[in-house]
């Protein structure tokens, strides 16, 4: 038999070989390679951000990485098949952290999106997007023989428009499209009809022209100003560079002015602060700046082998519930990181949506290895079941 070049064989499988070893090695690779990434970034671009304290992000930041990695291999460890039957309780547990944001959360800058624990601060509607995921394909799956009816495709929108709406309101307008993304990739992967996508793009193009152009006409306030204005700015940031369009005048500066290896030390759009949220929604600005292009590229490497694995789990699940749940997952990391990046080289509006892995943020951290750790355990179950049936199953 042929040895597996990470040193697991279908034998190990058969003889009982310790679960924690059964998972995909370049999957976590790239997970710990781009919060190491982060970290390091974190560790230039923040020094002078606390005085008197200038590890303090990076401290932070390495502890989430340390717990979230703990998170991850214990979480590889389950057969992530019986959450399907706990998809109520998980819904209902989203819903309720989602909540309790609006009724007891604490309000920095003016918004509502955390919740102060004992020691820890933390944000629900990052939390909400692995437990949507994993509601959401539980419900899919209770309703295999119903997939490409029109009741189950309103059925499976709502459930995710309920707790979008809840989210955007807090206002969180970027983790609210995030549901969204979900819902439909979740939908594109069980089978849905075309035709209720082309239904569901027409309805979201009038929506978006209902909230942009018609309400605020009728005097209705459906978003935030500063929300009108962050995405709208990207079409024209030069208008207002010194309101709405500075963050993407001052990211697109940065990013140009690392050009191949970056500006080290030097790096004055970060050091200056001339670069907002260079440490949460613009960390890839800063690494632009400092370490460029070659930096951008190595970070950017990580993401296309992180998607690239969780692609790779879709297809080997060994039924649909671990399928969902990884196209739940790669959708979200997806979506994530093209707005993300895409917003700081002016591609996308700002929308407040953090860079997985890489944007400072504990909750952020966490929710994103806890992620991985379900595209761990679909990965350990589908090597499972084909050791089973007698066959290796190739990387």
């Amino acid at each position: 038999m042929q040895a597996s070049p990470f040193g697991t064989t279908v034998k190990d499988f058969r003889d009982g070989a310790p679960r924690v070893l059964r998972f995909d090695p370049l999957l976590a690779l790239a997970a710990i390679g781009l919060v190491a990434c982060s970290v390091y970034t974190l560790k230039t671009a923040t020094v002078d951000d606390i005085p008197g304290s200038p590890n303090h992000y990076v401290i932070r930041q390495a502890i989430y990485a340390g717990v979230g990695i703990v998170v991850m291999l214990l979480v590889a460890r389950i057969d992530y098949s019986r959450l399907r039957e706990l998809r109520v309780g998980v819904y209902a547990l989203m819903i309720g952290s989602i909540v309790s944001v609006i009724l007891i959360g604490t309000a920095i800058r003016g918004t509502k999106r955390s919740v102060e624990l004992p020691f820890f601060t933390i944000q629900p509607s990052e939390l909400g997007k692995v437990l949507l995921v994993v509601a959401l394909a539980g419900f899919l799956v209770s309703r295999v023989r119903h997939l490409g009816e029109k009741e189950t495709t309103s059925r499976i929108l709502l459930l995710a428009l309920f707790p979008a709406m809840l989210v955007i309101i807090q206002p969180d307008l970027g983790s609210g499209l995030v549901y969204v993304a979900i819902a439909v990739t979740l939908l594109f992967v069980a089978g849905t009809k075309w035709t209720h996508f082309a239904v569901l793009g027409g309805m979201a193009v009038a929506a978006t022209v209902l909230a942009l152009a018609v309400a605020p006409a009728l005097g209705v306030e459906v978003l935030k100003p500063y929300q009108v204005d962050r995405l709208t700015a990207f079409v024209s940031p030069t208008d207002d560079p010194r309101e709405q369009g500075y963050q993407l005048k001052q990211s697109i500066t940065a990013i140009g002015a690392g050009q191949k290896t970056g500006r080290g030390d030097e790096a004055t759009q970060t050091k200056l602060d001339f670069l907002p949220e260079h440490h949460t929604d613009f960390v890839f600005s800063v690494v632009g700046e400092e370490f460029g292009f070659m930096g951008a590229a190595i970070v950017l490497s990580l993401f296309a082998l992180l998607i690239w694995r969780s692609l790779r789990i879709l297809t080997m699940a060994k039924n649909l519930y671990g399928a969902l749940i990884a196209g739940g997952v790669t959708a979200m990391l997806m979506f994530q990181l093209i707005v993300n990046a895409g917003m700081t080289v002016g591609l996308m509006p700002i929308t407040g949506v953090p860079l997985p892995l890489m944007s400072y943020g504990g909750s952020s951290v966490l929710s994103t290895f806890l992620a991985i750790g379900l595209l761990q355990s679909v990965y350990a179950q589908a090597r499972e079941t084909q050791a089973a049936k007698g066959r290796e199953l190739l990387l």
